[in-house]
């Protein structure tokens, strides 16, 4: 006879009413979030669900960007609007608003939250409609919007001697994959689990002719000893918007009296990491 308890079939109010006791300490974080599918804004986390059957959660079709909040202002969303239309269109995603409703619905959510230091995340999602691989079952796109609380950004708590990192052995994914900002993060997942099991703090992944990529959620660049800035060739890694900043702001300073002499993209050995 067996031990498990029964298990209960529960009306809309039951569910509701457990997911608000279902809370865990980050959700203390969770300011607000939007959702096309219900057409607006909570600023309850039990309410930040997404419908099962979006086939963002059992296909991973679906693409997402970021932006970082500082002293309540969005920093460069302009420029991560653009890369996010674009990996929509790579994704072949519909784009259920224009750029501007984009922006603003992004906005107005940051607004809403009253979150002054943290981070935005949306995502763009073929839709809820079905289970199969494809498209045609889904009526229409969602879009979602999260605000997280967090002053990691304007806090600089990274050890006075730096940190360490090691090359992982996790295949890098290929292009246009590797290009395009998407939510199948797995292998991303694994390497950054299998740098805490090394006990480094990120791993760093190498393509299959050992040149260094990137890491799973960032770019990498160097400074060698003749004062150039080196950073790893876009054509197989995202164009981070973070990077492309760093890249304009280093030809400013080689315009200056600066000890930067050169910045360029290249491919970049191991060795020479």
């Amino acid at each position: 006879m067996s031990n498990v308890e029964p298990i209960p079939v529960l009306s809309r109010t039951e569910v509701v009413e457990r997911l608000s006791g279902h809370t865990h300490p980050n959700q203390q974080s969770y300011r607000a979030f939007y959702s096309s599918v219900i057409g607006g804004i909570t600023k309850d986390p039990a309410a930040m669900v997404i419908p099962i059957d979006d086939h963002m959660a059992h296909r991973g079709h679906a693409v997402f960007d970021t932006a970082i909040i500082f002293s309540g202002s969005l920093y460069e969303l302009d420029e991560h609007i653009d890369r996010f239309l674009k990996s929509a269109h790579m994704a072949k995603n519909r784009i259920p608003f224009s750029r501007e409703e984009l922006k603003a619905i992004v906005i107005r959510t940051v607004a809403v939250s009253g979150v002054r230091d943290g981070s935005t995340r949306y995502w763009l999602s073929v839709g809820p409609g079905g289970f199969t691989l494809s498209t045609k079952e889904c009526p229409r796109s969602s879009f979602y919007v999260m605000v997280v609380a967090d002053d990691k950004f304007t806090k600089l708590d990274a050890p006075a001697g730096g940190v360490t990192v090691a090359t992982s052995t996790v295949p890098m994914k290929p292009p246009p994959f590797s290009t395009i900002k998407n939510v199948n993060y797995m292998p991303n997942a694994l390497v950054k689990k299998e740098a805490e099991e090394r006990g480094v703090f990120e791993g760093i992944w190498i393509d299959e002719n050992g040149n260094i990529g990137e890491g799973p959620s960032m770019n990498v660049a160097f400074v060698n000893n003749k004062n150039e800035l080196l950073v790893p060739d876009f054509s197989q890694v995202l164009a981070g918007c973070t990077m492309k900043r760093v890249l304009a702001l280093s030809e400013k300073l080689l315009s200056e009296d600066s000890d930067l002499r050169l910045s360029r993209i290249c491919h970049r050995p191991v060795s020479e990491g």
